[in-house]
């Protein structure tokens, strides 16, 4: 996996749309064109450039604002939530790769329980034990998380085993602990990280559904699933308020799934058709 990078499109227009992602979210902080949560009822479902570059809500807010504000709400939810998930599940398939046997066993069979359930289920038994909002979103997010994680982590990790060097660590009486701190996770750190840069996007797309089902941001705070929700009354009227955050949601997911694709193809082209087969 030392393999060169090699640039290509994917990594370069996935790596343009994710940096106006974060570049947009993180200018939301310290500027927007208007408070995003300012209400101005005078000036309710105006078109765009009519007032503001992309028009105002049924309660006169200004949407590009709430847009901007929108983006680092999501990655707000979406990166803990990812981060979490591949901390644990990294821990349970370098477990089960370095142990297999029971180990091994046990970590992929509970895999494949928690897949049974999806984040917006998991969302709604959490919301019911810690309330609806950011927390719940974040934890649902990322049990949803682990498993994938630990696939591909075992995935890969089991690869790594097989090599010379890892023999010679083990005759040399390196215990697995060792082994994997110091050799497996340094040689499968490519493949976890193109495996966030992919789940970053469900966790975006997820949020919004959370979200849009009221189970994400709390309002009066901005989030583009809870501005498609509000959209769908005045669709016949003010097709902007849909068309915005929809448009936001599918260029952010597109541009980190195009990063992903971009890092595995230019980290190794082999990793797609490895994390298949895992």
């Amino acid at each position: 996996m030392r393999s060169r990078l090699r640039p290509n499109a994917a990594l370069v227009i996935g790596g343009i749309l994710t940096a106006l992602l974060i570049g947009t979210a993180l200018l939301s902080l310290v500027w927007t064109p208007e408070p995003p949560t300012r209400v101005r009822i005078a000036m309710r479902l105006k078109a765009p450039l009519d007032v503001g570059l992309l028009g105002t809500d049924h309660f006169g807010r200004d949407v590009a604002s709430m847009l901007m504000a929108g983006a680092w709400n999501s990655l707000a939810i979406a990166w803990p939530a990812v981060l979490l998930g591949a901390a644990i599940g990294t821990a349970i398939g370098c477990a089960a790769a370095a142990w297999k046997g029971l180990a091994d066993e046990i970590a992929m069979r509970v895999s494949d329980v928690v897949f049974a359930f999806p984040a917006v289920l998991s969302a709604i038994m959490i919301g019911a034990l810690l309330g609806s909002g950011p927390l719940a979103a974040i934890l649902a997010i990322a049990v949803f998380n682990i498993p994938v994680f630990a696939r591909v982590t075992r995935g890969v990790a089991l690869q790594v085993w097989t090599l010379d060097y890892i023999a010679a660590a083990r005759a040399l009486g390196k215990p697995p602990l060792r082994i994997t701190l110091e050799d497996v996770i340094p040689n499968i750190a490519g493949a976890l990280i193109v495996q966030v840069t992919i789940q970053l996007a469900l966790a975006i797309l997820t949020e919004a559904g959370l979200s849009y089902l009221g189970l994400g941001v709390r309002p009066p705070n901005p989030s583009w699933g809870r501005m498609l929700s509000d959209a769908q009354t005045y669709l016949s009227q003010a097709p902007h308020l849909a068309i915005a955050p929809g448009l936001a949601i599918a260029l952010s997911v597109l541009g980190l799934n195009l990063l992903g694709d971009g890092l595995r193809d230019a980290i190794d082209p082999t990793l797609r058709s490895r994390s298949a087969s895992a």
